[in-house]
C-alpha cells in the first residue's frame, strides 16, 4: 500500500497538482510566542542535551514507568553499550565523540520550511569500537521526530526530523523512550504514546544482509547474458570477416551488430513509408516523463526552502504538511506557468497511447491487405508478450535485488515513488499485465502503463478487422466506442465523486490506471491510422490560411491542455474537473494528429525539421529501456543524498541532465544486453511473415511505452516507447 500511496502523490502532483492560496506574504507567517521559540532552541544541540541528561544512564531510563517489565537480553546489551558510550565521552575517546558528532540538530530555517537535518550518516555507520573479542560497539543511524507543532502550539502536528546515532544494540523503542523523556525534561512536554518519535524502519546500520537466492540468481543471469554478449562480440569482431555470413545466433547477441542496428539512420527519402516526426515526438515525450519524475524526487527530498519554493506561508505550510510515508510529506507545489509543464506531464502518456493506436492500425491494415483479411491473432499476442516481457522481467529483478546493492544513504529507499520490495509479493501481476486492476501495491509503479497498453492491444486485432471489412462503418463504430468510454469516465467522476485531486487510492485506480478511462487517445490514434492508411500516397494541397488555421487550432489545444488549470482553485468543482479530464484526453491527441499530418504533407516547417531530425532515431530505439530503467537512476541518485538541498527550477534541471545522461547510458547497455538479443531470438524462433518487396524495411515507432526489438513480427507488437529499426515505417512490424 505504501508504494501505491507514494505513486498516487506523484501522479497527483504531475497531473492535477494543487493551487496556491492567495494570501499576503505577511499574513501567512505564523506568530510564535518568544518563549515557545526559546524552548525550541534549547533542542538546537540535541546531542549535548542528551549527554547532560543521561550522564549516569540506568536500566530505569530504558524501562520507565512505575512497574517496568522484566529486562530482556536486548535491554541489557543496549544499556551496556550506552554505558560504554558515556564513559567514552567522559574520557574523550574519539569513537564516542564521533557518535554524538554525527547527530543532527534542530534545522536552521524552520520558519522557511527546513524540516530535516540529516546529520552525518557515514560518520555514524563507520563507528566500530572493539570492546572484547567478538563484541564491538557499532553505530546505528535513525531519524527522530520532534513534534514541533506541539511545541509551538500549532493545532496540526508538523514533525521536524533530525538524525540520531546510537549503539546498534539499541532498538528504535529504546531510542524513542530516551528521547521522549528528554523532551519531557527540557520542554515540560508530555508527548502522546501514539506519536512514535523513532521508528526502527528509519534506522540503518553498516551490517549488510547476505545475498538471498533471488539476488544470486539475478547476478548469475546478468553475468550469463554479459558473457554471451562479449563472446558473440569478440567472434563478430575478430573471427567473422563477412558480416553477411555471421551466424544468426551470434548476431543476436553481438553488441557490435546490435549497436550497428541501433545507430543506423534511415533516410525517409529512400523510404516513403517512414514517418520521421514520430521519432522526435516519442523522444520528447520520454524526456517529459523523466523530467517530471525528477521534479517529484526533488519535491520529496529534504529541502531547506519549502516555504519559498512552494510559495506558501508558514501557517499554510503547517496546514498542508502531513506525514504520509515515513519521512515523506505532501507539500504544496508552486503554481507558476513553468510548473504547469511539469504538473500536466501526464499528457506525455497520452502521446504514447496515441502513437500506439496509430502504429498498430497503420501497420496492421497493411498486413491484413497483404494476407487478404487473414490475421493470426494468437501469434500476435505471443509476439508482443515476448517482445515486452524480457526487459520488464529482468527490470523487476534489478529494481528489487540489484538497486539496494548499488548505493546507500540516509534516504535510500525513502525518496523513490515506490517500495520495490513489494515486488516479491506481486511480481506475477506485473508479468501478466493486469497490475492496474489486480493490486494496489504496484511492483514497478510506472509499469501500469504497460498493463493498459497491453490490454488495449488485446482489442486491437478486432478493431483492425472491423476497419478492414467495414471501412468507414467500422471507423464510425470506433468513434462511437471512444465517445462511450469518454462518457463513462465523465459519469464515474461526477456520480461517484472520483477526483484526481482528493479522491485517494480508489479514484486513482478507477480514473488514472483504468484501461477504459485511458482509451480515448488510443482510439483516436486508431482512427488517425485508418485515415492515413486510406489516404496513403495522396498529396493534400492546402492554401496558406488553411495551414495557419490548422497550426493555430493544434497549438490552442496543446496550450489549453497544459495551462487551462493555471491559477485555478484547488477546490475545483467535480464537474469542472470531469470536463477537463475527459476533454483533455481527447484534445491532446487531436492536436497531435495535425502535427503528424502537417509534417507528412510538407507543412511542418520548423516543427518537422526538429521532430524529424535523424538524431532522434537512436534514442527512440532506446526509449523502451529508458522508460523501464529511468527510475533506477533517479531512485539511486535521490537515495544517496547526504544533505538537504535548495529547491529551484534550475537545481532540478541540473539534476535532470545528470540523471538523463546516465539513463541513456544504462538504456544502451540494457538494449544490447537484453532487449536486442531477446528480440532477435524471438524473431528466429517464432514464424514471421516477411514483408513484401514493395514495402520498405520497418522501423519501430513508439506505440505505447512497452517494448522494442530488432525484427518485428508480422503485426505491430511493440509499444509507443519501442522502435526497432530506425524510423517508423508502414510495414509488418511495430
Amino acid at each position: 500500500m505504501v508504494s501505491t500511496r507514494v505513486f498516487l502523490i506523484a501522479t497527483l502532483l504531475l497531473s492535477v497538482g494543487t493551487t496556491v492560496w492567495s494570501t499576503s506574504q505577511n499574513e501567512d507567517y505564523l506568530e510564535m510566542d518568544l518563549s515557545e521559540y526559546q524552548s525550541l532552541t534549547r533542542l538546537r544541540h540535541l546531542s549535548v542535551e542528551f549527554l547532560d541528561f543521561y550522564q549516569n544512564i540506568t536500566l530505569k531510563d530504558l524501562l520507565p514507568g512505575e512497574s517496568p517489565r522484566i529486562p530482556t537480553q536486548e535491554d541489557l546489551e543496549c544499556l551496556s553499550d550506552l554505558t560504554l558510550l558515556t564513559q567514552g565521552v567522559s574520557t574523550a575517546s574519539l569513537w564516542a565523540i564521533r557518535m554524538f558528532d554525527s547527530w543532527g540538530s534542530i534545522p536552521s530555517g524552520i520558519l522557511k520550511g527546513n524540516l530535516k537535518d540529516l546529520g552525518n550518516y557515514d560518520e555514524c555507520l563507520a563507528i566500530d569500537h572493539s570492546v572484547v573479542s567478538g563484541h564491538s560497539v557499532r553505530g546505528k543511524y535513525c531519524f527522530a521526530k520532534i513534534p514541533f507543532g506541539k511545541i509551538s502550539g500549532v493545532p496540526s502536528i508538523l514533525n521536524v526530523n533530525t538524525a540520531v546515532c546510537f549503539p546498534s544494540t539499541c532498538s528504535g523503542t529504546h531510542m524513542d523512550t530516551m528521547i521522549r523523556q528528554l523532551f519531557k525534561q527540557l520542554l515540560n512536554l508530555e508527548i502522546s504514546a501514539d506519536l512514535e518519535l523513532v521508528n526502527d524502519a528509519s534506522c540503518k546500520t553498516a551490517d549488510k544482509e547476505p545475498y538471498d537466492g533471488v539476488t544470486i540468481f539475478t547476478i548469475v543471469l546478468l553475468s550469463i547474458l554479459a558473457f554471451l554478449m562479449v563472446l558473440a562480440t569478440l567472434y563478430d569482431y575478430f573471427i567473422c570477416e563477412d558480416q553477411k555470413k555471421l551466424p544468426p545466433i551470434v548476431k543476436a547477441f553481438s553488441a557490435r551488430a546490435n549497436s550497428r542496428t541501433l545507430f543506423r539512420i534511415v533516410d525517409n527519402k529512400s523510404n516513403p513509408n517512414v514517418i520521421d516526426c514520430l521519432h522526435g515526438m516519442r523522444c520528447m515525450s520520454l524526456v517529459w516523463v523523466i523530467f517530471g519524475h525528477d521534479y517529484i524526487i526533488a519535491g520529496v527530498s529534504p529541502n531547506i526552502n519549502i516555504v519559498d519554493a512552494y510559495k506558501v506561508g508558514y501557517s499554510m505550510l503547517i496546514m498542508i504538511t502531513k506525514s504520509l510515508i515515513t519521512e515523506i510529506s505532501l507539500i504544496q507545489w508552486f503554481n507558476s506557468a513553468f510548473f504547469m509543464l511539469i504538473r500536466e506531464g501526464v499528457f506525455s502518456v497520452d502521446t504514447f497511447f496515441f502513437l500506439s493506436g496509430l502504429l498498430v492500425v497503420l501497420l496492421g491494415l497493411r498486413y491484413v491487405e497483404r494476407t487478404k483479411g487473414k490475421l493470426n491473432v494468437p501469434m500476435m499476442y505471443l509476439h508482443r508478450y515476448l517482445r515486452l516481457t524480457p526487459v520488464l522481467a529482468i527490470g523487476i529483478l534489478i529494481y528489487m535485488k540489484i538497486l539496494p546493492l548499488l548505493g546507500d544513504g540516509p534516504l535510500f529507499g525513502g525518496v523513490a515513488m515506490e517500495d520495490y520490495s513489494l515486488c516479491k509479493d506481486n511480481w506475477f501481476w506485473t508479468l501478466l499485465y493486469v497490475q492496474n486492476y489486480a493490486t494496489n501495491d504496484l511492483c514497478i509503479a510506472h509499469s501500469w502503463y504497460l498493463a493498459v497498453d497491453m490490454q488495449l492491444y488485446i482489442i486491437a486485432p478486432f478493431l483492425i478487422l472491423a476497419l478492414y471489412k467495414w471501412g468507414k462503418k467500422g471507423a464510425a463504430g470506433v468513434f462511437v466506442l471512444m465517445l462511450l468510454l469518454a462518457s463513462c469516465l465523465f459519469s464515474m467522476m461526477v456520480i461517484k465523486k472520483y477526483s484526481m485531486v482528493s479522491g485517494g487510492t480508489t479514484s486513482m485506480k478507477k480514473i488514472y490506471f483504468g484501461t477504459q478511462t485511458r482509451a480515448s487517445p488510443y482510439l483516436i490514434g486508431v482512427l488517425f491510422g485508418y485515415f492515413l492508411h486510406v489516404n496513403r500516397g495522396k498529396t493534400f494541397k492546402l492554401n496558406r490560411p488553411t495551414v495557419w488555421l490548422g497550426w493555430i487550432i493544434s497549438l490552442a489545444l496543446f496550450f489549453t491542455c497544459i495551462f487551462a488549470l493555471y491559477d485555478v482553485s484547488i477546490s475545483m468543482p467535480i464537474v469542472d474537473e470531469a470536463f477537463f479530464l475527459t476533454l483533455g484526453r481527447m484534445a491532446w491527441p487531436l492536436g497531435l494528429c495535425w502535427v503528424i499530418f502537417a509534417c507528412m504533407q510538407g507543412y511542418g516547417g520548423l516543427a518537422n525539421s526538429f521532430l524529424s531530425s535523424p538524431l532522434w532515431q537512436p534514442l527512440s530505439k532506446l526509449s523502451y529501456c529508458a522508460y523501464i530503467f529511468h527510475m533506477l537512476i533517479e531512485s539511486l541518485n535521490g537515495g544517496i543524498t547526504r544533505t538537504s538541498t535548495y529547491f529551484s527550477n534550475y537545481q532540478v534541471m541540473l539534476r535532470f541532465w545528470g540523471d538523463f545522461g546516465f539513463v541513456v547510458i544504462l538504456a544502451y547497455f540494457m538494449y544490447i544486453l537484453i532487449e536486442a538479443p531477446f528480440g532477435n531470438l524471438e524473431s528466429l524462433l517464432l514464424p514471421t511473415r516477411k514483408p513484401s518487396p514493395a514495402v520498405a524495411p520497418v522501423t519501430k515507432v513508439p506505440a505505447t511505452i512497452e517494448s522494442t526489438s530488432e525484427t518485428a513480427p508480422p503485426l505491430p507488437n511493440k509499444s509507443a516507447l519501442t522502435d526497432e529499426k530506425a524510423s517508423v515505417t508502414f510495414t509488418a512490424s511495430s
